[in-house]
């Protein structure tokens, strides 16, 4: 728990000082330490030359069953591991045939079929079957399971074996958007996964590149070449390892001692240093810093108040101070960069006097707020100056800043908070507009954490989304997914406040073919070593 006085005239050396970041050369000897994980055999710029070696940022946290699995570190590795019949470019984001042998067939307007890829098949050597994707599709719709993935296909009516190696898919509404939806879905061999579930979940069986061959928090993961992979992302170099280095000195000290080719989520303030040594690049992505209300908390049902916490806040300072200018202040609930982009009708430029007016109209004064807020290095960075310019309107404001599994577990799901910002980013399972909407607009944030769910708007959101699902003229689509990006910002219930840029650091004269991706995570599909 942290409770910072007033800061009101936080200047950088305060800000600094407040989030910790004076203190990052202390702990430099205690980082070099940190980077001691399976890596004995060496890869870096001099080691084995069939060898990717990488850090990423994130604990490992629970399994890897693609049926749930959604932390940082599973969704990476299953990039590597698991197939679905279409998978997302990790770079471009563009659709492109994995399991599938060509593009999904349209029978008619709500029946389509794939053909599996010739010869494919798992690591343990048995082929991929219709019923291996029959099962992976049944068991993600299977409420019992509670499936998070499930939310991403309410057009899915049934899957059916038409012969060993074609699936019939029936939808409820033709859904312009199929093909690379089916990303979402990962295939797993039945007959392994209803044989061992939990050791499927410790170490997966798939169809991908690499094999999963070991993995634990304080070594991280293993990965070996899949030999007999036959698909259009194959592995090029025999093994991978990938330390998981929370502490972000000992990513950094991991790249610059040639321990690692590759880190993700470069600290801001030692990028300029990596960059004369090593590649590194800043990529906007989706990812977002978001403000999120307890809606069924007074005065936070009024939308007056939301909107004027939003106003309150110097989000160009605030991207100047604490991310160095990687980031983009929100202009909609999309990155400009997103190709269904549209500018919201309410944009939250920082307006104090706007702030004061909306406070007074609501009836409101002597607001006092406890910031809930994760303890992510970023979200750290940018709590104290949030603080600043809600204290500044008069807002008196402490913050909380606790371990995000925690905060949500403790506070948000049971309603004990008042406003919380934190990071969110689902484009790592797709970039449509339709699934990152629903992530956040449709079933658990609006009925169990910003507690929205039952207003006129929450439910108009969700019906412009259904209708956008149905739609299939392009044009007409992005045009219902505008006017519900409309609500959400004008509504403020969970909005972002900038969408930020992830640097990537990596060694490009060890590393072939490596590309920064706009998500968590990082991809060695079609990366060799130089």
């Amino acid at each position: 728990m942290t409770d910072l006085q007033s800061a009101r005239g936080l200047n950088r050396r305060d800000f600094l000082r407040y989030s910790g970041l004076l203190g990052a050369a202390a702990t430099i000897t205690a980082s070099v330490a940190a980077c001691g994980g399976p890596s004995s055999t060496g890869a870096g710029a001099g080691g084995d030359k069939n060898t990717i070696q990488a850090a990423l940022s994130y604990a490992l946290s629970g399994g890897f069953d693609p049926m749930t699995a959604s932390s940082a570190v599973a969704v990476a590795a299953n990039l590597h591991v698991l197939e679905p019949l279409v998978d997302l470019d990790p770079v471009s984001r563009a659709p492109y045939n994995a399991l599938a042998k060509e593009s999904p067939s349209k029978v008619d307007d709500t029946t389509y079929r794939v053909t599996l890829r010739d010869g494919a098949t798992f690591h343990d050597g048995s082929p991929v079957t219709a019923d291996d994707v029959v099962f992976s599709f049944e068991r993600v719709l299977e409420e019992k399971n509670a499936s998070l993935f499930a939310q991403f296909l309410p057009f899915l009516k049934e899957v059916k074996k038409v012969d060993g190696r074609t699936v019939e898919f029936t939808l409820k509404y033709a859904f312009a958007l199929f093909g690379e939806r089916l990303s979402v879905v990962r295939i797993v061999p039945k007959k392994l996964v209803q044989a061992d579930q939990k050791k499927f979940d410790s170490l997966p069986v798939g169809s991908g590149p690499y094999r999963l061959t070991a993995a634990n928090a304080g070594d991280g993961l293993s990965f070996a070449k899949f030999d007999a992979y036959n698909g259009p992302r194959p592995a090029k170099v025999a093994k991978m390892t990938w330390l998981l280095l929370t502490d972000p000195n000992a990513r950094v000290t991991a790249l610059q001692s040639d321990r690692v080719q590759a880190i993700e989520a470069v600290p801001y303030l030692n990028a300029g240093a990596l960059a004369k040594k090593s590649d590194v690049r800043s990529v906007q992505s989706f990812g977002l810093l978001f403000l999120m209300f307890n809606c069924k908390v007074e005065p936070f049902d009024d939308v007056r108040v939301r909107q004027a916490l939003h106003y309150a806040m110097d989000t160009e300072n605030l991207i100047k101070t604490a991310l160095l200018g990687n980031a983009t202040a929100a202009t909609s609930f999309l990155q400009a960069e997103h190709p269904d982009y549209v500018k919201a009708s309410t944009v939250y430029g920082y307006d104090p006097a706007k702030a004061k007016k909306l406070l007074a109209d609501a009836g409101v004064s002597n607001l006092k707020v406890e910031l809930l807020t994760t303890d992510t290095d970023f979200v750290k960075d940018c709590a104290p100056l949030i603080k600043q310019s809600w204290d500044a309107i008069g807002v008196s404001t402490t913050l909380n800043v606790g371990q995000s599994g925690g905060q949500y577990a403790n506070r948000v799901d049971t309603g004990k908070y008042q406003v919380m910002a934190a990071p969110g980013d689902p484009s790592v399972f797709g970039n449509d507009v339709d699934l990152l909407m629903r992530w956040f607009y449709v079933g658990t944030w609006p009925e169990t954490r910003s507690y929205n769910s039952g207003t006129a708007e929450a439910k108009k959101v969700v019906s412009l989304l259904d209708e956008a699902a149905r739609e299939t003229d392009a044009a007409a689509r992005k045009k219902l997914w505008g006017q519900a990006i409309d609500i959400v910002a004008e509504q403020a219930a969970l909005y972002p406040i900038f969408h930020r840029k992830l640097v990537t650091a990596w060694d490009g004269k060890a590393l072939a073919g490596f590309q920064p991706v706009a998500t968590t995570g990082l991809s060695f599909l079609n990366v060799g070593r130089a």
